[in-house]
């Protein structure tokens, strides 16, 4: 079976991978450059904080991308496993994948909190709207 929601699941699974590479890329100079040590004695949010905001930012998105896309990635098998991938399921996928995408970068980049959760927001109604659908053909 082939299916074109295939494609933008899998683009949503390649961006986590890409986050994750930015992560590590940002991540492992700093704690090098401040010599960071993690203490397993201690609270995880010690180490954490000693990380500056801009590095977190992208462990932060990494950590969000397990979070609502797994809710996406159900969804969007359910669709190609009901045969339902018309013009509109693959095009509300696609916008999910590119909010989330714009999200991560508003994450990963300034933070402004209003202007993330404003994407944040739209990727839920696409996401809601392809749950209904999805559910309108189970129901």
């Amino acid at each position: 079976m082939h299916s074109q929601l295939f494609a933008p699941l899998l683009a949503m699974v390649l961006w986590t991978f890409v986050m994750c590479a930015w992560l590590y890329a940002t991540r492992i100079p700093a704690i090098t450059r401040l010599k960071i040590v993690f203490d397993p004695t201690r609270p995880d949010s010690d180490f954490h904080a000693q990380i500056p905001p801009q590095v977190r930012w992208k462990a932060d998105n990494y950590n969000n991308l397990m979070e609502q896309p797994i809710l996406f990635y159900a969804v969007v098998l359910t669709l190609a496993l009901l045969g339902a991938d018309g013009t509109l399921n693959l095009a509300l996928a696609w916008a999910y994948v590119a909010v989330r995408v714009v999200h991560s970068l508003i994450q990963a980049l300034s933070n402004i909190v209003l202007i993330r959760f404003s994407a944040f927001m739209v990727g839920t109604l696409i996401l809601f709207a392809l749950t209904v659908r999805a559910s309108l053909l189970v129901f």
